[in-house]
């Protein structure tokens, strides 16, 4: 089944690939607005051929990479802390209902008055966009803690510390990965967006250059390493999600009884 499921994966991009030859080749749209994919391929491999570019890639993972470093672990403390001490999450349940739905590219105009086009602008949107990711998973993760299991831990004399690490976390450890794996995906969007408006150093800011100058073949070739790079995020997450969450029955296959 998986070895079909493999075949069948790579049928389907064989055919979009050449679905995408085919079309400005047969005049459905117009080349100079959507090349072939033999273009975008020459112009791929243009970009690996430059140092420019890995520079730029390397500026993207870092903002990535740091951006939602910063934000799973305040998430998670935050989650934590909140959760624990008492009446603080009715204390604060308004002001985080009112500061999730801001976008993130709203605060666009406040990174760049702060912090200018540099790396702590990208910085301030990643870490914005993916601490609310981690922060609500925890929350709903601590939720979820059995109250048996809470009063357990308590009767035998467990500290809230103990309790944390013995009830509270194995619980919510599925919805901290859960809230990793948005978070890094989140991360990658706003870090290329950011680059992409405010001109941070970036495959953002090498596809603003590439759109500007009409070099559209590198454009396409720029989007899809974008595009790539999210894909490589998202099987490195689930692989990551699975490993820590082997000994967990989703993971496992067992059928509750």
């Amino acid at each position: 089944m998986k070895g079909l499921n493999l075949v069948l994966g790579a049928a389907g991009l064989a055919a979009f690939l050449a679905l995408g030859e085919a079309v400005p080749r047969l005049g459905l749209v117009k080349e100079a607005y959507f090349p072939p994919t033999s273009r975008i391929a020459r112009a791929l491999g243009d970009e690996l051929a430059d140092n420019a570019f890995w520079t730029a890639l390397g500026d993207t993972l870092t903002g990535w990479a740091l951006g939602l470093a910063i934000a799973v672990g305040t998430g998670i403390v935050a989650g934590v802390v909140i959760s624990v001490v008492p009446h603080l999450r009715e204390a604060t349940a308004s002001t985080i209902e009112f500061l999730r739905p801001i976008p993130s590219v709203a605060l666009i105009p406040l990174a760049v008055l702060l912090y200018g086009t540099g790396l702590r602008s990208v910085l301030l949107l990643v870490v914005y966009a993916s601490f609310w990711q981690v922060l609500i998973q925890v929350l709903y993760g601590v939720q979820d803690v059995d109250p048996v299991a809470e009063e357990t831990a308590r009767s035998y004399g467990l500290g809230p510390w103990a309790r944390v690490r013995h009830v509270l976390w194995p619980t919510a450890l599925p919805y901290v990965m859960t809230g990793v794996r948005l978070a890094a995906a989140v991360a990658l969007i706003l870090a290329v967006t950011a680059e992409l408006v405010i001109g941070a150093p970036g495959l953002g800011a090498r596809i603003a250059v590439a759109q500007t100058s009409q070099a559209v073949p590198e454009m396409y070739a720029l989007i899809v390493v974008a595009g790539l790079l999210g894909l490589l995020i998202n099987v490195g997450a689930r692989t990551v999600e699975r490993r820590a969450l082997a000994w967990h029955q989703s993971v496992r296959g067992e059928v509750a009884v």
